[in-house]
């Protein structure tokens, strides 16, 4: 909850990583190796070759739970930034945004925030699992990424 009593609508979580930004940003921009950090179990697979390189990308995953998503490209700065809105595919996103930034703090090292924004969310179906997302559980997505940058 904010200190207005309305939960918040913008959680992040952030840490300095040992690796270079290009690296960290690689294992983020290349949807198939996204399972592999993912620290909320939630992502399944992705198919190869969806390597996101411009805003207006799009990029399929299957969640655990065999839903596939659709991610639509709305901010992108190699190794810097880059932003994603979910929907089910065929459908317009219902508004919450995925953010990762990069920013490099000298050779091999690089802090790194995640954040979920679901401000503008307007689907109530996902309002429950919106309020639900945690610092926490984005901190288990960064560090999880450090971990596979660090020994790459």
């Amino acid at each position: 909850m904010s200190d207005s009593g309305k939960p918040r609508t913008v959680v992040s979580a952030e840490r300095e990583v040992a690796a270079g930004a290009a690296r960290i940003f690689a294992l983020i921009a290349d949807p198939a190796q996204q399972p592999r950090w993912d620290g909320n179990d939630n992502l399944a697979d992705a198919a190869p070759g969806q390597r996101v390189r411009a805003v207006g990308d799009v990029f399929e995953m299957t969640l655990t739970h065999g839903v596939v998503r659709r991610n639509l490209i709305v901010e992108f700065e190699e190794s810097r930034r880059i932003a994603w809105l979910p929907s089910e595919p065929g459908a317009q996103p219902p508004g919450h945004l995925w953010r990762w930034e990069l920013e490099p703090l000298g050779d091999n090292r690089t802090r790194v925030r995640h954040t979920y924004d679901w401000t503008n969310l307007a689907d109530e179906k996902r309002l429950v699992r919106a309020r639900a997302t945690t610092p926490q559980m984005l901190q288990g997505s960064v560090d999880r990424l450090a971990a596979l940058a660090e020994e790459e």
